[in-house]
């Protein structure tokens, strides 16, 4: 497919034949119109240069990143950060090009709902009404007889037809073979197992047609000769169920999968520099691999006939926050509608059944406050969540970190262009989190319609400005919009609950973090939780156990356990320990017989930042204010005994409320 016109030639274009609207997405606007704190939002290209400062290309993370946010339709922040390439000789643009792989999938899905929307596509069709070659695809099964621990491997026909919706949600029993191994929670850890898992990736690596030099319908023929993992649509696990989708939209539209992205979608949302590969003259735009060398199956610089809809696609942050406007906007950009109202919001509807197993990474399940939609991640869980936002929000993001959010209770979308390495040092610098926090962080305060600064109180004398003295932890929340995990103490953890899985009899060990402590209690990986606290966890889903798992620091959880390779279960009780590492705390002290606050958690709050002491100004007996562009209130909470237990951040409605967890420091 051939990329199109540049971005500034099209931006230029729409200013002449678009209505006034159409540049709001390629100018910044006013922060503070927009709902945003202009120095906040500062804060965000700093954060990105320190880690590129501490990383280089050797840990995995290529030294530069595009980021952008938009607000109600129009751009906050745009901004180009670093280098492109590996030798930092080639500024960062706003513009660069960057493989946002499997960023690509929900641009895919939006082309098959499309054709759902017009009536040419079914969603529970069994996907062989449209791909007959795959109507004989059988599944793989293993079962082991309790009563004499032998194992058998085979096949068994679908207990139903894969359909259409079970590729857009990743139900449909295909899988990536070079993610199996990835994952623990399969259970299969004997050797005969091993073995099993080991013929299955095999097959699908060397029977399956997966190369540029060949087509999607080659791709799909040769899927046919290989076995499901799974039952359709009894397990939710990420794989190749996009890049049939895509086949299914060449069949069904008549179209090869490039002309129909890009007549259909790229040209009317003028997408202009995103496709399936870079073509010789914007190469001076293409940031670098973070790897020595592309791997061949990913190599844009080179024209393709495989157009991989679950990760094949390149894209600039211009253009794919103009494709994440019109998903805010219901399916319609500057006129030109996509989608229908009605097929956005069944893409970004949790999809999977309250049964469904889920098998990989963290992005989606319980244990993360999430669930998947048809093409989305979508946040469903303020306290478990790894990272903020409104619940509703829904996002994805591809293999080098590439990643998007739209929130469409702020009517907000934040974008981060990446390329780092998964697993690695640098990429891990960069989790999602940090662009998250920043932009909530980032956010406004409603503050007294004066500007004025109250006078301070009489009774701020250095010895009752003592009282307030001390570190207040507020859970993960940066921001009153968001409310992210929990800000009543020192909240405890285990160091299991992010690496757990729920079967029948109860909740499966994957890997406690070292030292953590579970680790330290004897908990490894493979043991299996039948009771916590007396309750019995067969049959509990797992979003029911990992609230049982939590719990307040220096507090006990009974379990009973049955460790790996033993057949009873044994009695085991595990202390909670206080963690705060990444949360957002401000600590309050007297400097020269002024009370000031300084942000010493993982994130700054408002205007707190670390190494900045910011004065409080005393308005009652309980309350202070800041002199700053929120006119941020403070107001103290008191225990029983009238000790100070907390504070509120700007009470009412957009309050944010801390629990002091330690005393000022001597």
């Amino acid at each position: 497919m051939k990329l199109t016109a540049s971005i500034r030639t099209i931006s230029i274009a729409l200013c002449l034949l678009g209505p006034a609207s159409a540049d709001e997405l390629t100018t910044p606007g006013d922060a503070k119109s927009l709902g945003f704190s202009a120095a906040r939002l500062a804060r965000i290209a700093p954060w990105y240069q320190g880690r590129f400062d501490a990383f280089s290309p050797s840990d995995g993370l290529l030294p530069g990143a595009v980021v952008a946010i938009a607000k109600g339709g129009k751009l906050a922040y745009l901004q180009a950060i670093g280098f492109q390439d590996r030798g930092k000789t080639v500024p960062m643009k706003t513009d660069s090009i960057f493989w946002i792989a499997s960023m690509s999938k929900p641009v895919t899905s939006v082309a098959a709902m499309m054709l759902v929307d017009e009536g040419k596509l079914d969603l529970d069709a069994p996907v062989a009404l449209y791909l007959p070659e795959l109507a004989e695809m059988r599944v793989a099964f293993r079962k082991t007889d309790p009563a004499t621990g032998k194992t058998e491997y085979g096949l068994d026909p679908p207990k139903r037809p894969m359909t259409v919706r079970d590729l857009l949600r990743h139900t449909s029993g295909l899988i990536y073979p070079e993610l199996d191994f990835a994952y623990p929670e399969r259970g299969l850890s004997d050797a005969n197992a091993d073995v099993a898992i080991q013929a299955v990736h095999m097959l699908y690596g060397s029977v399956v047609v997966w190369r540029r030099d060949r087509t999607l319908a080659d791709f799909v023929s040769s899927l046919a000769r290989v076995p499901l993992v799974h039952q359709p649509g009894e397990v939710h696990e990420y794989g190749w169920s996009v890049d049939v989708l895509g086949r299914i939209v060449e069949v069904v539209s008549g179209q090869s999968f490039d002309q129909f992205l890009q007549s259909r979608i790229f040209v009317p949302l003028h997408m202009v520099d995103t496709g399936f590969y870079v073509p010789k003259e914007k190469l001076d735009r293409l940031v670098d691999s973070p790897m020595p060398e592309r791997p061949p199956i990913w190599d844009v610089t080179k024209p393709t006939k495989l157009f991989s809809g679950g990760g094949g696609l390149v894209s600039t942050a211009p253009d794919y926050l103009r494709f994440c406007q019109m998903l805010l906007n219901e399916g319609e950009l500057d006129g030109v509608r996509l989608l229908s109202p009605q097929a956005v919001k069944q893409m970004t509807t949790n999809a999977l059944p309250p049964d469904i197993h889920i098998f990989g990474g963290d992005e989606v399940g319980g244990r993360a406050g999430t669930t998947f939609g048809l093409g989305f991640g979508i946040r469903t869980n303020r306290v478990y969540s790894w990272i903020p936002g409104a619940v509703g929000s829904y996002s994805w993001a591809g293999h080098w970190g590439t990643y998007f959010w739209i929130d469409p209770a702020e009517k907000l979308i934040g974008l981060q262009m990446i390329q780092a390495t998964p697993d690695s040092k640098g990429r891990a610098a960069l989790r999602y989190a940090g662009i998250n926090h920043l932009t909530y962080g980032a956010l406004t305060v409603a503050g007294p319609s004066s500007s004025a600064s109250p006078a301070g109180s009489a009774m701020a004398s250095p010895e009752a400005l003592a009282d307030y003295a001390g570190t207040y932890d507020f859970g993960a929340s940066v921001s009153s919009r968001d409310r992210q995990g929990l800000a009543d103490g020192k909240t405890g953890w285990l160091g299991i609950e992010a690496f757990v899985t729920m079967e029948p009899e109860g909740l499966r060990i994957n890997r406690p973090l070292a030292n953590s402590p579970a680790a330290k209690a004897g908990v490894v990986a493979g043991d299996l939780i039948t009771e916590l606290d007396g309750t019995p966890l067969m049959r509990r889903s797992l979003g029911d156990v990992l609230a049982r798992l939590r719990g307040q620091a220096d507090t006990a959880i009974r379990m009973k356990i049955v460790h790996k390779g033993q057949d009873g279960a044994s009695e085991l009780s595990v202390v909670r320990a206080a963690r705060s590492v990444d949360t957002v705390q401000l600590q309050l002290r007297v400097e020269q017989g002024k009370l000031v606050a300084e942000a010493v958690g993982a994130w700054p709050i408002l205007a707190f930042e670390k190494g900045k002491a910011t004065p409080l100004v005393a308005t009652s007996n309980n309350e202070f204010t800041v002199e700053d562009e929120d006119h941020t209130r403070i107001a103290f909470v008191r225990d029983a005994a009238g000790k100070v237990s907390g504070l509120i951040l700007n009470p009412g409605p957009w309050e944010q409320k801390a629990a002091i967890i330690a005393p000022a420091p001597k």
